[in-house]
């Protein structure tokens, strides 16, 4: 009975590795790419073109127009798009970096506002690391240390949001000011090495915009609408059944 018993636990336990290693691999993985980062990559990609094609730049821009102009307010589209009916390429570029400076601060300054919440932080983590994957290039051709070490805080404020576990088993402990020395190391040095000296709103000219609100997408292992993500639920309940059913049959024999 007890080698019965202690098979099922440790596959219990192997289950629940296999979904906490899925909640990290998610982290910065595919289900949650940030919209605005990877509008910003094809735009690039546009502007790069000899000549820059401003006509598809404001094509791609209007993809998510509404998104930043939600969060952010009018100021950022009002003046990205002057500058590409100016056509000026470089400032296009400048207007867009702010935009994803401002994206990661408004999702890392999100989850310390909601910090309780473990499944929407490990998903604004994700959207976070998204955007400054979209910026990584950029920060690495100035200093590859330095984007190495932003990664690297970006890793520890994934485990300062702790884990939650199933049922008990794998649970870690959340630290908020673990989390809030890796936000402000990220951002300051963002902020820093990008000239972006505000990022409240209303400030985008001056340098810059904000910070705020969550996400309500439901893209990741946790989105319980996909019946995927049912199943190592199922067979981590479909053990638990068969151990009870087990134990009962042999008390009454």
């Amino acid at each position: 009975m007890k080698k019965v018993l202690f098979f099922w636990v440790t596959l219990i336990f192997i289950f629940n590795s296999l979904l906490s290693t899925q909640v990290f691999a998610y982290s910065y993985g595919d289900p949650n790419k940030e919209p605005i980062a990877e509008a910003y990559k094809d735009m690039l990609i546009k502007l790069n073109e000899e000549p820059p094609n401003f006509s598809e730049v404001k094509a791609i821009y209007e993809t998510v127009k509404e998104d930043v102009d939600l969060h952010m307010g009018s100021e950022p589209t009002e003046t990205i798009t002057k500058h590409i009916e100016d056509e000026n390429k470089d400032a296009v570029i400048k207007d867009l970096e702010k935009i994803l400076v401002l994206n990661i601060a408004r999702r890392l300054e999100s989850i310390e506002l909601n910090f309780e919440d473990f499944d929407t932080s490990k998903r604004l983590l994700a959207k976070g690391f998204a955007t400054y994957e979209a910026l990584s290039p950029l920060i690495e051709s100035k200093d590859q240390e330095l984007d190495q070490s932003l990664r690297n805080e970006f890793d520890l404020a994934l485990s300062a949001l702790g884990n939650p576990g199933l049922f008990g088993v794998g649970e870690k402990e959340a630290d908020i000011n673990s989390f809030i020395e890796s936000k402000e190391i990220i951002i300051s040095t963002i902020q820093e090495q990008l000239n972006v000296l505000n990022i409240e709103v209303g400030h985008f000219n001056e340098e810059d915009v904000e910070s705020t609100l969550t996400d309500t997408g439901k893209k990741e292992w946790t989105d319980l609408s996909n019946f995927t993500n049912w199943i190592p639920i199922l067979l981590i309940i479909g053990v638990i059944i068969a151990i009870v059913i087990y134990s009962m049959k042999k008390k009454r024999k």
